[in-house]
């Protein structure tokens, strides 16, 4: 069995940002992070029941045809085309049968038919089967009219796949589809990647964990719970590492423990300049920051950095602002540091059921769902209605520029699922 390998780490200044640099467009930042980032996860071989939803390390080539043998698509009944002539006819029935999995052994002789049943190999001396409800028989012979297209109601040997064909890609993510033909070609066992790990710490002293105890001035932490859930429908390993305090070395205990636990971390809150934001802070001390102030709404500050060789994304703490900046700026990221490469969302051109004057400098995500084909949002942009992320079916993107949106005017919308939710 293949070693399992596993990729240096990425440097301390895959993010560093050009001087002078202030505001970075949308389109930008993901190109940026497309050309910086690579896989980080080594491979492993597991058996098929142990690798859906993994991410395909190799391609992999089928080992035998599918199907292996020539065989019928339909019930009836098996000749030669050269019996075959125009008008009605009969011909003669060979004793037996040839059904799935108890083929026929003989040769089927000259002028006569045989009875065969779906899946079943075609037996020598057979090329085409024609359809038991276009045949009268009384069991010894079968009366039916031609003419009759050679080959008919037959599948060749390979005609799905050929033995050696190269039939799932690297970086392909496994689904029900891939293993269903994986196992029809023979194939048991798949070389994956391994799961990326993505740790998921929140930051703030205001925070409370839901369920629990909590002060007038504190509000309940939504933000971990929906960041792991995330993280575990993108099909990656999430590592809960908790709460972390407003105090600088609890802190660095946090990033610590998850940069030995985890292969990407997620933090929110504390990734601006402020007096209490000390993931920026952290950063700025190992060399190893880059605040990209995003050209976004909801969003803006946007820390990267790298932590005893860590990725960290550190979003913003406004949870939907953290929602967005995740899936737009964290998502493509995490699919090329878990070998399936950059993934892009499947974006719809949709009729608008709102109105909205734009204005030029950052590109907009609204809170949207699709109704009778239309693209609605939500009645609030306040990046505090936590309520619209649930309301929700996917997100509206307005472009960087100036737009003027009128009932009817086509925008882009991405579905939650395009995403991977």
């Amino acid at each position: 069995m293949r070693s399992p390998l596993t990729p240096p780490p990425l440097t301390n200044d895959c993010f560093a940002l050009p001087a002078g640099t202030h505001w970075t467009p949308v389109d930008e930042a993901l190109a940026d992070l497309k050309a910086r980032l690579r896989p980080v996860v080594g491979q492993e071989t597991v058996p098929l029941g142990a690798a859906l939803d993994r991410v395909l390390a190799e391609d992999v080539a089928a080992l035998r045809a599918n199907p292996p043998q020539a065989n019928s698509a339909v019930d009836g009944y098996g000749m030669r085309h050269a019996d075959v002539v125009d008008g009605p006819q009969s011909l003669p029935l060979v004793e037996g049968r040839s059904a799935a999995g108890d083929p026929f052994s003989s040769v089927v002789p000259e002028g006569y038919a045989i009875r065969i049943l779906t899946g079943a190999t075609i037996p020598e001396g057979v090329d085409t089967v024609i359809l038991q409800e276009d045949v009268s028989t009384d069991g010894k012979a079968i009366a039916f009219h031609g003419p009759l297209k050679k080959g008919a109601n037959t599948r060749r040997a390979g005609e799905d796949v050929d033995a050696g064909q190269t039939i799932l890609r690297a970086g392909q993510r496994l689904g029900p589809a891939e293993l269903a033909l994986a196992a029809a070609t023979g194939v048991g066992a798949l070389p994956v990647r391994k799961r990326l790990r993505v740790a998921v710490v929140s930051t703030g002293d205001e925070l409370a964990d839901a369920g629990g105890a909590a002060r007038a001035d504190q509000i309940f932490d939504a933000n971990r719970p929906m960041l792991l859930a995330m993280v575990k429908r993108f099909g990656f390993e999430a590592v809960d590492l908790g709460r972390a305090p407003d105090n600088r070395l609890a802190l660095k205990g946090f990033l610590d423990d998850a940069a030995e636990a985890a292969d990407l971390i997620l933090t929110s809150g504390g990734a601006s300049a402020g007096d209490e934001d000390h993931l920026a802070a952290l950063l700025n001390e190992s060399g190893a920051m880059a605040l990209w102030r995003m050209a976004i709404k909801p969003g803006r500050p946007l820390a990267l950095g790298v932590w005893q060789g860590t990725p960290v994304f550190g979003l913003p703490g406004n949870p939907v602002a953290a929602m967005v900046c995740t899936l737009i700026f964290a998502r493509p990221a995490m699919g090329v540091m878990a070998g399936e490469g950059w993934l892009s969302p499947q974006a719809l051109q949709v009729p608008a059921a709102f109105e909205k004057n734009k204005k030029p400098g950052r590109r907009e995500y609204l809170r949207a769902r699709l109704r009778n084909g239309r693209a609605e949002v939500f009645k609030s942009e306040g990046s505090g209605r936590i309520s619209g992320l649930s309301w929700a079916e996917g997100l509206v993107e307005l472009p960087d520029g100036e737009m003027q949106v009128r009932d009817g005017s086509l925008v882009t919308f991405y579905p939650y699922a395009s995403f991977g939710l």
